[in-house]
């Protein structure tokens, strides 16, 4: 584990802060060099994979940087105070973000080509974006024939999966987390099956 330099005291803190506010960009680089144990130590409170603790220190230590940018030496609070919440905000930001793109891989990756000869993906055929009646029928069209390839090419436990992260049959659409949770598995397997099942529906398409 990294070894993070001791932090200022409370006056050389504010010695720093001043400093800074005055042009000083050497007292910049200070004040984030001996806060960074507080970056680490806000990034040891979440749960994440191992391989993500580097860029987890790299996205607090942004917090940490507009915190000094930001903070207002002449309002009295703590800047550590101040530091931390700008800090957690980042990394819950990044947290956001990723979940956010975990799903894209899913929802945006090519499964087939259709007639023209052009790529699409699941989004197309789980969404809509145009009230015309005519894409509507098509979509129900679509719709289903992904629920007789769903039947045909995939197992329960993979369609089920499939439903509940998507918002099919009936299901509210939930987050990996969310379903893992209803089916008492690892969130973990959830993503390896939902992998698994959307790769079959890719060949099945295909085909």
């Amino acid at each position: 584990m990294k070894t993070f330099p001791k932090p200022l005291t409370r006056a050389e803190e504010m010695h720093y802060l001043r400093s800074f506010k005055k042009g000083d960009i050497e007292a910049k680089r200070i004040l984030i060099e001996k806060n960074m144990r507080l970056v680490a130590h806000i990034v040891k409170k979440y749960s994440y994979p191992e391989d993500q603790f580097e860029d987890l220190i790299q996205t607090g230590t942004i917090g940490l940087i507009k915190a000094v940018n930001s903070f207002d030496c002449d309002k009295g609070n703590r800047f550590a105070t101040y530091a931390a919440k700008c800090i957690e905000n980042e990394i819950l930001m990044y947290f956001r973000n990723n979940k956010k793109r975990s799903r894209d891989v899913s929802i945006y990756g090519p499964i087939g080509i259709d007639k023209e000869g052009n790529e699409i993906n699941l989004l197309d055929v789980f969404e809509t974006f145009d009230d015309d009646i005519i894409e509507k029928l098509e979509e129900a069209n679509t719709l289903n024939r992904l629920g007789e390839l769903m039947n045909r090419v995939l197992t329960d436990r993979e369609k089920t999966i499939l439903e509940m992260r998507y918002g099919l049959g009936g299901y509210e659409e939930i987050t990996q987390r969310e379903t893992a949770a209803k089916l008492g598995i690892s969130r973990s397997y959830v993503s390896r099956i939902e992998k698994k099942a959307i790769a079959k529906l890719s060949k099945g398409i295909l085909k």
